[in-house]
């Protein structure tokens, strides 16, 4: 794996991309060779990670560690490429030799051989530093992330653009319309941006790229390799020409274009000047849908049994046949405060539980980290965004019976209500109830009307209004947002002794 951020940051608050495509031949070799001699001298028998530092003109490296162990980064290297690293390695420890270990993944090959990869993964951490007043946003050596997403697809711009909506709902992609702490006055304030790592800067790059900032001024910048900065910069080359269409003047082979490189529904609609249902029923018009691929670890070289799936636009036809149908489970995406391996705990006793009960289950998520994306948890894996895009395309492609939005926390369940809206059937709660509850103002009327007591109450949308409230009823007062990350109601009650529960 490659590091997209230069030494000096740490590898879990680096964007990371697997494998490598920098390296030369030479290099790749190089490092290669001297892991195997690292290993063997030091007598390693199980799972190990080695951490370099190249530089970036000449052959000379540094070993960094030498991680005996399992890490975040093993669950990322594992599942980046199906190579089930903990079974094998616990299978070493117990002396039994590579060639006598069975590939779990492919199921065709023993675990004695290197995958192979057709595919790309990219790596972004999460951070949750907003909720520290205070805390600085720069990043490097001592680790800030609380968690990661990991996105495949068959091109950088394709799995670069996939994972930055993983990491959070209200990220588009790489565009400059992303929610940035503070606004850019000048070019001044941008270049400082670039110079500082943070975990804002993959937005500065957007800005600075769409500004017109050249490829060699970003790098001088930021030591961020110009391959790497190449890539980004065909990304915003391809939004501004498909700017000059809206959607009945833009060309077919474009639109394709786009959605090869990453682009959602919500921003092709967006920079065509149309909705996101526009933007998907006009692909759909041209015959222009995702095909399901494996993650097999031999590239396809030979026959692989998996159902460790991920979607792309590049292809031209499917790895796998839908035969059965299934029912949804939806993960919990990328850890994060509030939403942790509790959340990951309830999925899997979900798929559990409906294989128990003879049910073919699918599982959507993107977090590594987890249990549910293990590929032998389900029926079928499918390492993907939880947005409403893919959820549907899914769910039409597989047929799936039904959904469930319940057990993966607040990602999914926001999707209840336009999973919905768009006919797909979702198990347990229905999504009218689910939105009475969630929204504030709705289920506090509720128990208005029923006359269960309640604090004081007011749904307000405005800083002033907010004061207004909090000076009538006194202090402490509690702010609460209807459906966490989607509305910006807010609530604010008021505690007294009496009522304080």
């Amino acid at each position: 794996m490659e590091n997209f951020d230069p030494l000096g940051i740490h590898t879990g608050d680096s964007i990371v991309v697997a494998p490598s495509q920098t390296l030369s031949n030479e290099e790749y070799h190089m490092l290669r060779e001297t892991a195997i001699k690292v290993v063997r001298h030091l007598g390693i028998i199980g799972e190990c990670n080695i951490q370099y530092a190249l530089h970036p003109s000449s052959l000379e490296y540094c070993i960094i560690e030498v991680n005996a162990r399992l890490s975040r980064s093993s669950a990322l290297a594992s599942k980046a490429t199906g190579y089930p690293l903990a079974f094998v390695a616990a299978k070493l420890a117990l002396g039994i030799p590579l060639p006598e270990i069975k590939n779990a993944v492919s199921e065709k090959t023993t675990a004695c051989f290197e995958p192979s990869l057709d595919y790309i993964v990219t790596k972004i951490p999460r951070w949750d530093l907003d909720r520290f007043h205070g805390m600085s946003h720069e990043i490097g050596s001592a680790m800030k992330s609380v968690g990661e997403v990991m996105a495949v697809g068959r091109t950088f711009e394709e799995s670069m653009q996939k994972a930055l909506r993983m990491c959070h709902p209200s990220v588009d992609g790489f565009m400059p319309r992303l929610p940035l702490k503070k606004a850019w006055a000048d070019t001044q304030d941008l270049q400082q941006e670039l110079a500082v790592p943070s975990i804002t800067r993959i937005f500065s790059l957007a800005k600075s790229l769409h500004s017109g900032m050249s490829v060699d001024q970003i790098h001088q910048l930021t030591s961020i390799d110009k391959w790497f900065l190449h890539k980004l910069r065909r990304i915003t080359q391809l939004e501004k020409h498909l700017a000059n269409y809206n959607s009945g003047t833009v060309p077919k082979e474009l639109l394709l274009k786009a959605k090869q490189d990453g682009f959602s529904d919500l921003q092709v609609g967006q920079i065509l000047g149309s909705s996101e249902k526009e933007a998907r029923e006009l692909r759909h018009s041209h015959g222009i849908r995702p095909w399901v691929k494996q993650i097999d670890t031999l590239a396809a070289e030979y026959p692989a049994m998996t159902n460790y799936l991920y979607c792309t636009y590049h292809g031209g036809e499917h790895d796998l046949d839908f035969n059965d149908q299934g029912i949804m489970v939806l993960g919990c995406g990328p850890y994060h405060i509030g939403s942790s391996v509790e959340f990951d705990w309830c999925a899997v006793s979900s798929i559990r539980a409906l294989r128990q009960m003879g049910k073919k289950t699918v599982v959507v998520n993107h977090n590594p980290e987890t249990v549910s994306t293990d590929f032998d948890e389900c029926d079928r894996l499918y390492f993907e965004e939880l947005t409403l895009e893919r959820i549907l395309d899914i769910t039409q492609q597989e047929g799936c019976s039904g959904s469930i939005v319940s057990v993966g926390g607040q990602i999914p369940n926001n999707l209840a209500a336009p999973l919905h809206l768009n006919g797909v059937k979702i198990l347990g709660t229905s999504p009218l109830q689910i939105d009475r509850a969630e929204e504030r103002s709705v289920f506090s009327n509720i128990l208005d009307d029923l006359g269960v007591a309640q604090a004081p109450w007011r749904a307000l949308s405005s800083l002033e209004d907010a004061f207004t409230f909090a000076n009538q009823v006194g202090y402490p007062c509690l702010l609460r947002p209807s459906y966490v990350l989607r509305y910006v109601v807010l609530l604010l009650f008021f505690f007294t002794p009496a009522n304080i529960h």
